[in-house]
């Protein structure tokens, strides 16, 4: 720590020397009585703080800290974020030069001290003109397995990854659309720890590991987005899944309006999932419990809360640390296995609106931006040199998805109809030229849109998750982005 630094406290530029560092954080230490111990690329303060008693604080304690100014430490960070709660353990990622690396996460004692942080010091000037962000910190710990057979069980998968991993909590397995009996060749492992998820990922290496004979796929869950208890309360939709195809949105709707005629306001149905949407709160949750387990047209269906989704620009909220006051009116729903984003790579996502109605389970893409420095060389390149992921609407998918078979790009065929109000509706059909003498010549939605961007994408989406896998060069992952409906 000899390294000479610019202190910053009270928006002054002095330098200070590494013996000053070390002074001002022995100092904190004396004053809080937290230790400090810096290893593998990262100092930890606390962890747990002085006469802390029991295990650690529960998921959802931590937040994630970006923008800091690399030559400011602990000694003026704690306070700062000492400001929203007790802290149990404030992590700085360092330099090997003894620089941070500007970022930080801090677990608090509680989850509610974790949200005021967020509301307090996110887009919070730390020195002037210096900006940090605070969001939620993602300790993912489950793990996506594809390539599983269909025919297993939710109880052999579970078994089979006792035996073979150390800390697994649970395993989520989701019924094939068309087929109750079978799983959809893939399955999501919850571990108890983010620790025992990377131990367990290292582990199955695809390609050094099988399951059952197969060689599996294994990556990294796309963690699920929390939504605090108090927008939970005023949730009145609930989520219905494994529903089978052919269920019609009429009948769901009579089945739930069983228990009190009148209750159900309206059913969005999307496969083989669907939203029932209630008039009152207090039906919904009579409703799940009345329906949860039942079976309509011979399939077990299971009933949550649907979880809210605000569908806002939201990488527009990240910057400006602040949501428009007109998001209430931009909230749609997503069900747990549809929402999964990545900050990069996407999936295909209709737009926020289909036919004047929000269109539920579709995330609003979060949006990565860097700055364009003067003088930055830039490459001249091919969008099918670049990765699936790094499309973010299904039109662009497809496109890629037929370059990479060696197929001719798909053709739209666009017609329309008139609505019983007198609006313009749209539809395109879809060929694929390479496959159009096999079973399936075309392919259209069986919903219609008020736009053509709509449409298109809507036609698009239809077609990425009908195609055969066996022509699919990216099915799989495809499959864990695209198809958790």
């Amino acid at each position: 720590m000899n390294e000479e630094n610019t202190d910053g406290t009270n928006g002054c530029s002095k330098v200070r020397t590494g013996t000053q560092n070390e002074a001002a954080l022995l100092a904190l230490m004396e004053k809080t009585g937290y230790n400090m111990v810096q290893e593998n690329g990262q100092r930890k303060f606390g962890g747990p703080p002085p006469g802390w008693e029991g295990p650690p604080p529960p998921r959802g304690c931590e937040v994630f800290v970006g923008k800091i100014p690399r030559d400011m430490y602990e000694d003026e960070l704690v306070p700062v974020f000492e400001r929203a709660g007790k802290i149990y353990e404030f992590r700085l990622m360092m330099e090997f030069s003894g620089e941070n690396r500007g970022y930080a996460f801090v677990m608090y004692t509680t989850k509610e001290e974790a949200q005021l942080a967020i509301r307090i010091l996110n887009n919070y000037e730390i020195r002037p003109g210096k900006f940090i962000g605070v969001c939620v910190s993602l300790d993912n710990c489950r793990l996506f397995i594809g390539a599983i057979p269909k025919e297993k069980k939710k109880e052999e998968i579970l078994d089979e990854m006792k035996k073979v991993t150390e800390g697994v909590v649970d395993v989520i397995v989701y019924p094939s659309a068309t087929d109750k009996t079978k799983n959809r060749g893939f399955a999501f492992v919850e571990y108890e720890s983010h620790r025992a998820a990377a131990m367990a990922r290292r582990k199955l290496i695809p390609g050094t590991f099988q399951l059952w004979g197969h060689t599996i796929q294994v990556d990294w869950a796309d963690p699920e987005k929390e939504v605090d208890e108090e927008t939970m309360q005023r949730v009145k939709v609930l989520y219905v899944r494994n529903l089978m195809i052919s269920t019609a949105e009429e009948t769901i709707k009579v089945e739930f309006s069983k228990f009190k005629p009148g209750a159900v306001e309206r059913v969005k149905k999307l496969r083989d999932y669907a939203f029932v949407h209630f008039f009152n709160r207090e039906d919904a949750v009579a409703a799940m419990s009345v329906m949860n387990g039942k079976c309509i047209d011979g399939a077990r269906i299971e009933v949550t809360l649907a979880k809210p989704v605000i569908k806002e620009n939201t990488w527009r909220q990240h910057l400006n640390g602040q949501i428009s006051p007109n998001s209430e009116n931009l909230i749609v729903f997503a069900n747990k296995e549809e929402s999964y984003p990545k900050i990069l790579g996407k999936p295909p996502t209709l737009p926020a609106r289909l036919n004047g109605q929000h269109s539920p389970g579709l995330p609003e893409i979060e949006r990565c931006t860097y700055p364009l420095f003067p003088g930055t060389k830039l490459t001249p390149i091919s969008m099918y040199s670049l990765k699936s992921s790094h499309f973010n609407s299904a039109v662009m998918h497809l496109d890629y998805y037929c370059n990479k078979n060696n197929w001719a790009p798909p053709e739209y065929y666009l017609y329309s109809t008139t609505s019983q109000d007198g609006k313009v509706l749209l539809i395109y059909k879809i060929v694929i030229p390479a496959i159009a003498n096999g079973s399936q010549s075309y392919f259209m939605p069986d919903k219609l849109c008020t736009t053509l961007e709509d449409a298109k994408e809507l036609a698009a989406q239809f077609t990425l998750l009908h195609l055969d896998r066996e022509h699919s060069l990216f099915s799989l992952d495809l499959c864990r982005r695209i198809w958790r409906k």
